[in-house]
């Protein structure tokens, strides 16, 4: 286990925040757009002449105060997701992954080690879910990993995923690393 995984592997899998924030800012926008357009007919609908301008005022603050107040998580996130170094490398020994979606720890794992690797969706995410024969391998991690690891459990089948279409590189071009590295040792789905 470490901090982070290594850079100096043969492949390496690297967070793409732009194409995150690009996604989860459009996610945003049609969410609050029809929102601000029903606020801003009955803000302005419900004032006469002299009273608009401070009503655009008052819906612009509001809406300015309601878009911090959305961007500042999301930044936060993006930052964690970004700064946490590589989600996945691969060698011919083996491979290393995250412990966490966000920052954290890295796990080793030897190709021998590995019961199982899938490909899951669950809404927007893709992810590259590995499965360990001996689930030991996840223990003494701490508890927000491990909170971390029961939740993606929960939802991918292992606490041990990798992003595929918000990474740095093309899903087919990760699929076809992890067929080549693992080189028939461990079962892929």
């Amino acid at each position: 286990m470490t901090r982070r995984i290594p850079e100096d592997q043969p492949f390496v899998v690297r967070p793409n925040v732009a194409k995150r924030g690009l996604v989860m800012g459009g996610v945003v926008a049609v969410l609050l757009v029809p929102l601000v357009c029903v606020l801003g007919l009955g803000v302005l609908g419900g004032t006469d002449g002299q009273d608009r301008g401070t009503a655009v005022v008052g819906l612009l603050a509001i809406v300015g105060c309601v878009l911090v107040a959305i961007a500042l998580p999301i930044g936060i996130q993006l930052w964690l997701i970004g700064s946490g170094g590589p989600v996945l490398a691969l060698s011919p020994a083996g491979l290393w992954i995250r412990t966490r979606p966000t920052r954290g720890q890295a796990v080793w794992l030897p190709w021998e080690a590995v019961a199982q690797i899938s490909r899951r969706r669950w809404s927007l995410e893709k992810m590259l879910v590995v499965k360990p024969y001996d689930q030991r391998a996840l223990q003494n991690l701490g508890t927000f990993t491990a909170l971390d690891s029961g939740l993606l459990s929960a939802f991918y089948g292992s606490g041990l995923v990798a992003t595929l279409n918000f990474a740095d590189r093309p899903e087919s071009e990760i699929l076809a690393a992890v067929t080549h590295y693992s080189a028939g040792r461990c079962r892929i789905v």
